[in-house]
């Protein structure tokens, strides 16, 4: 090698070194980097600056109510309701969520409404689909399912969060007035004031595990461009920053680097919340590659589900809450309704948490180049109508 080589060379690997150590925020939620003009956009804006992200291990926060924090995780049925009961079904639903929300609390009804047993909860979670349930609905029949937000169904939850002074985040299909004709698998948090403090729309779906047909319910991916237009770029990856800590909640299955950015992104508690994805075994290995506390729930066995099995779903190992080591707070005894229950000393861990370092220089190059088969944006242009035109559009995609 003659010296103008060595120097070409050597100011390559400083250009290289330079995105890489402030590209990070670029591909995981940063500010404007470098590498940005070599990376090409399908129109979205390349302004990171509004993303909330650490940096040096200092992350946004807001300050605590208290020291530690009782979190509850509420394995519940996954019962469908009936499109052509659709009332009286979905009121089933949500009175079964609001007995399990005071059986948690050790507030049953049935003994008066009073404490009797256990702990004031500060936050309780709940699976992906405890109101709805999950069917192979055509899009007219899931705009009828879908709830509006607010709604009567988060105000009957939003009043027991009031009631207890308590966080809880539960899963729904709902309806956005900005989006017409989408119908949108969100996760959401009420506070104790009982209304809406987080609206965090699943990352994407997994795709290609549904045989010939596909899920229609809209993802950030599937709108990436509009979304990130009408919400910002720090929206893409939503942390709910509260007096009790910062919470995540997804539905997105087997996504080890989305939970990382999360987590990088100041998540305190992360919430995997997938029907018949989430495991005490996948919470435990989230909590511990990215050393924060994750609560994993799972749905119970359901008798009588709509076109289902009765374990439809179900791992035998349960729901369960996870430290950052990645061991065992609390877990569920079995595969029927029940509650796995710990308290997390979040002030403390606010003190002396570290993040796993990430070696941005490294990484950046294959993250920037790397293209997937199924690009974002599916739904922009056209939303499918059924299962199967979804997996006929997904098919088409992953093909081009």
């Amino acid at each position: 090698m003659n010296k103008k080589t060595e120097t070409v060379d050597t100011s390559k690997r400083k250009l290289l070194a330079g995105a890489g150590a402030v590209g990070l925020t670029a591909a995981l939620a940063g500010g404007p980097s470098a590498a940005q003009a070599q990376v090409p956009s399908a129109g979205r804006g390349t302004d990171y600056s509004d993303v909330k992200v650490a940096r040096n291990g200092r992350y946004e926060t807001v300050p605590l109510r208290q020291d530690s924090i009782n979190v509850t995780a509420i394995q519940s049925h996954v019962r469908a309701v009936d499109i052509r009961d659709l009332r009286r079904t979905m009121k089933a639903n949500l009175d079964h969520i609001i007995k399990l929300i005071d059986n948690a609390q050790g507030s049953s009804m049935d003994w008066g409404g009073e404490r009797l047993w256990g702990s004031k909860q500060d936050l309780l979670c709940m699976h992906e689909f405890p109101l709805q349930g999950f069917q192979p609905w055509t899009r007219e029949q899931l705009l009828r399912v879908a709830i509006d937000l607010p709604g009567p169904e988060t105000e009957a939850i939003g009043e027991r969060a009031k009631r207890y002074g308590c966080y809880i985040s539960f899963g729904a299909y709902a309806r956005e007035k900005d989006w017409p004709r989408h119908v949108i698998n969100m996760s959401i948090l009420m506070g104790p004031d009982g209304s809406i403090v987080s609206k965090q729309w699943k990352g994407r779906n997994i795709l290609g595990l549904f045989g010939e047909g596909a899920l229609i319910g809209t993802t950030v991916y599937d709108v990436l461009d509009r979304y990130v237009e009408m919400y910002g770029w720090d929206a893409t990856l939503p942390v709910a920053r509260t007096d009790i800590g910062n919470i995540a909640i997804t539905a997105v299955g087997a996504e080890p680097l989305l939970y990382q950015c999360l987590a990088l992104k100041g998540a305190e508690i992360l919430v995997l919340s997938v029907t018949g994805g989430s495991n005490a075994e996948s919470a435990k290995q989230v909590a511990r590659s990215n050393r924060i506390y994750t609560v994993g729930i799972g749905n119970a066995v359901t008798p009588d589900n709509i076109g289902w099995a009765d374990a439809a779903g179900v791992r035998g190992d349960g729901s369960l809450i996870a430290d950052p080591r990645g061991e065992s707070m609390a877990q569920t005894a079995n595969h029927h309704e029940d509650f796995a229950s710990a308290r997390i000393p979040i002030a403390d861990f606010r003190k002396t948490r570290r993040f796993p370092e990430v070696p941005s220089a490294l990484l950046l190059p294959v993250l920037q180049q790397y293209e997937p088969k199924f690009k974002p944006n599916a739904f922009l242009d056209k939303v499918p109508e059924t299962y199967k035109e979804a997996g006929e559009m997904v098919r088409a995609k992953m093909g081009s």
